[in-house]
């Protein structure tokens, strides 16, 4: 009886241990987060790439009317932004995505990205009180003491200048301050990271684009782009590239993140990589279960020939025997903690791509949790300073970097008189 007393003793001291850890643990990750929301409020956290503007137009074809961004959690499916949610995640700074399909003629998506781009100035127009448009660094820290969100405009591709310098200059005027220089895509002039290269990095028309992109203040954003493509970027510009969301290979060997070797070269040009979300680059657990479920869906395509039924009861049955590993808050400081270590704390920002991906790891489900990341990056022991730089002060001072280069380029040059074709001869060329 005493033994069984001693025993029903040990047990409950040892529950009563673990319920104190677990609230001391969520008691510091509160404290963590109270201090990290304190860091966002003065400084701008501003993320690299949001796909609302895309959303809108599958959704709604750019209708406010069917979408109040006041509260998107009702839709089917929620959407991951709306304003009181980026209002708890502290967002100061936003750049919108201006995306459109690169499988489709060039020209339609000119006149595509013309109307993504109208759509995020109807989307302040709209929102006044909370957005701002802000075409400098200088506009993003005056907006952000205003107390709105610094809006901003990306171009996710550049299938969407048609081949022409020209088209692009006019983007720039339109409010366009980087551009991605592919898509999904290889161009006639770039190589995509997830297509198959027929450059072997930039042509002599994309190195112009880089050039070019210099020359007006844009700046040059290299994911998606193949690794070769992101050396002969880095390698041509003058003004600070960035990744406006993407990850670190060295993590997850994800075709859309950045090799080792190449963050060595962000840091020589004093570029920055946005650390993204997307749980396939962020795992490499999950990339291995991707490419597992595509070689049994192949598998099994090719054993029942004729059958999709079978094919999918197969496939049903082997991802219940498979289920998806789950991707986390902590594998994307994970991430954080690989770029730091390798070219230091300067070199970092934060680029979810919110709303343009399906699921989100653990913790980061939408933009209200951002406060989260910080607090995390806390706990591992950063410091304010560190956490100020990655939040905001390092694109920003990318953004000043790459305005000082357009300044002196303008004064050293003109805009470039380049046309594709100067670089590209007919094969019959007698030339």
């Amino acid at each position: 009886m005493k033994k069984l007393l001693s025993i029903t003793i040990l047990v409950t001291i040892c529950s009563l241990m673990h319920s104190c850890s677990t609230t001391a643990q969520t008691t510091d990750m509160d404290d963590y987060r109270e201090q990290a929301i304190r860091i966002l409020e003065q400084v701008p956290l501003i993320d690299g790439h949001n796909d609302v503007p895309y959303q809108y137009r599958m959704r709604a074809d750019y209708k406010f009317s069917e979408i109040d961004l006041m509260d998107t959690r009702e839709l089917d499916p929620p959407m991951h932004t709306d304003i009181p949610r980026l209002r708890d995640g502290r967002v100061g700074g936003q750049f919108w995505s201006v995306y459109v399909t690169a499988n489709q003629p060039e020209s339609e998506a000119v006149q595509q990205t013309k109307e993504q781009i109208d759509f995020v100035y109807r989307m302040i127009e709209r929102y006044p009180e909370h957005f701002e448009l802000a075409l400098t660094a200088d506009d993003v820290e005056r907006v952000f003491e205003d107390g709105k969100i610094a809006s901003m405009i990306g171009m996710e591709g550049g299938h969407s200048i048609g081949n022409s310098l020209g088209v692009l200059r006019q983007f720039y005027n339109l409010g366009a301050r980087y551009m991605t220089i592919t898509h999904s895509r290889t161009l006639d002039w770039a190589d995509s990271a997830t297509d198959d290269p027929v450059h072997d990095g930039l042509s002599g028309f994309g190195e112009e684009v880089i050039r070019e992109m210099n020359w007006l203040g844009m700046l040059v954003d290299l994911s998606h782009v193949s690794p070769q493509t992101m050396r002969d970027a880095i390698r041509v510009s003058e003004a600070p590239v960035i990744f406006s969301h993407s990850s670190a290979r060295g993590v997850s060997d994800h075709a859309r993140n950045v090799p080792d070797d190449v963050l060595e070269m962000v840091k020589e040009n004093r570029g920055i990589v946005m650390v993204t979300f997307v749980p396939s680059f962020v795992s490499e657990e999950l990339r291995q279960y991707f490419a597992e479920a595509r070689a049994q869906q192949a598998k099994l395509e090719a054993l029942y020939i004729g059958q999709p039924d079978r094919v999918q009861q197969e496939m049903s049955q082997w991802r219940d025997a498979n289920p998806e590993p789950k991707t986390t808050l902590e594998q994307v400081a994970d991430h954080i903690d690989h770029i730091r270590d390798q070219i230091g704390i300067e070199y970092i920002g934060i680029g979810a791509d919110y709303d343009g991906i399906t699921t989100l790891p653990t913790g980061l489900e939408d933009v209200s949790t951002y406060p989260d990341l910080f607090a995390e990056l806390l706990r591992r022991g950063y410091s304010e300073e560190d956490l100020k730089k990655i939040a905001g002060l390092n694109i920003l001072r990318v953004m000043r970097e790459a305005e000082d280069v357009a300044e002196r380029l303008q004064q050293e040059r003109p805009s470039s008189e380049a046309i594709f074709d100067d670089f590209h001869f007919p094969l019959n060329s007698s030339e």
